[in-house]
């Protein structure tokens, strides 16, 4: 069940500045996640997905610049001081990195690592931000969490680092985690482990999630709602069952034509999208996904299409939607 909103992005732009040109990251973006609502958003490397979450946190670079709306729990973020949004980062909004052996501090104990935040935050005392430092490792399924308190994160497998990220963003409990790529360089069973877990997490507390990934099939069980990313802007947006049961837009059904099932034939290639993602520094005049899309228009080349309703809360931006009957389904296979 989900509630009112928590985080509500409106017109965000994320441009970074480089040597060959400006790189329209995000383009004038707007979603809204619900309390209690696990949110997908998902798409192609590049596509914007990584700094879309980047920009909520915060944490983009010193040559980049955002512009636009972000409402947390009707506060507005881009205004705030630097001080009100250190508490707000890592207490009410936690995220879970790509790459824990690169977002863990290699020379600090996991102990320091998991109870710093509960001292800032929560005001806790030391044996009190321990005791619960050992009750949320064995919430994320650490096996023998006094030892591994005492360890150095290199001394941990790839999962059971994760596991300690995803201990980390929920010390304080946050009321929204974003998992980017949460799965990343994981083998196939410890990636479902990860998936389940914060998926029961997030269930379990009532808290919201954006969980991010270029694999349609992993946020096809595991969300509530789903967004399509496609060159820094939103291509479709609904209900998870319904974009993946009856996508409306043309590079929603490229996708999921090219995730792999378990049915697909013997010796026969797997289906593929022509082209490449656009120079970001030279982004294509309408639709960005026309150059790569085989049901093109006129129109769809000088008009750039915005969101617009194609169901109930389902939305997506596409001058010549598709039908209902081209549907392509995909289901959950980690």
């Amino acid at each position: 069940m989900t509630g009112a909103p928590v985080l509500e992005v409106r017109n965000l732009s994320a441009h970074i500045a480089t040597a060959r040109g400006t790189v329209h990251a995000v383009d004038d973006v707007s979603l809204t996640i619900d309390g209690g609502e696990a949110s997908g958003i998902v798409g192609e490397s590049g596509s914007g997905k990584s700094v879309l979450a980047k920009s909520i946190m915060g944490l983009l670079p010193p040559n980049s610049a955002r512009s636009g709306e972000l409402t947390f729990r009707g506060r507005d973020l881009l205004s705030l001081s630097k001080k009100d949004q250190l508490e707000i980062w890592g207490n009410q909004i936690a995220m879970v990195f790509q790459d824990p052996g690169r977002s863990l501090n290699p020379v600090v104990r996991v102990e320091r690592q998991l109870t710093e935040g509960m001292r800032r935050h929560l005001g806790l005392g030391r044996s009190e931000a321990r005791a619960r430092a050992l009750t949320l490792l064995q919430e994320v399924g650490v096996p023998d969490p006094e030892r591994r308190l005492r360890n150095y994160p290199h001394e941990m497998s790839g999962g059971m680092r994760q596991r300690v990220m995803i201990a980390i963003a929920l010390a304080c409990e946050p009321e929204l985690l974003i998992a980017d790529e949460p799965t990343t360089a994981l083998d196939v069973t410890i990636q479902r482990q990860i998936l389940d877990l914060l998926r029961r997490v997030q269930r379990e507390r009532n808290m919201s999630m954006i969980l991010i990934s270029h694999d349609l099939a992993v946020v096809a069980g595991r969300t509530d709602r789903v967004s399509v990313m496609y060159a820094g802007r939103l291509a479709e947006v609904g209900a998870t069952h319904d974009v993946f049961d009856a996508p409306r837009h043309r590079y929603t059904q490229a996708l999921l034509a090219a995730t792999p099932t378990i049915d697909h034939p013997r010796h026969s290639p797997l289906r593929v999208i022509p082209g490449a993602l656009p120079d970001p520094t030279a982004l294509p005049t309408g639709c960005r996904f026309a150059p790569r899309c085989d049901h093109a228009h006129d129109d769809c080349r000088t008009t750039g299409p915005e969101l617009a309703d194609v169901g109930t809360g389902h939305t997506a931006a596409c001058l010549h939607p598709i039908g209902e009957t081209a549907a392509t389904t995909v289901t959950s296979g980690r």
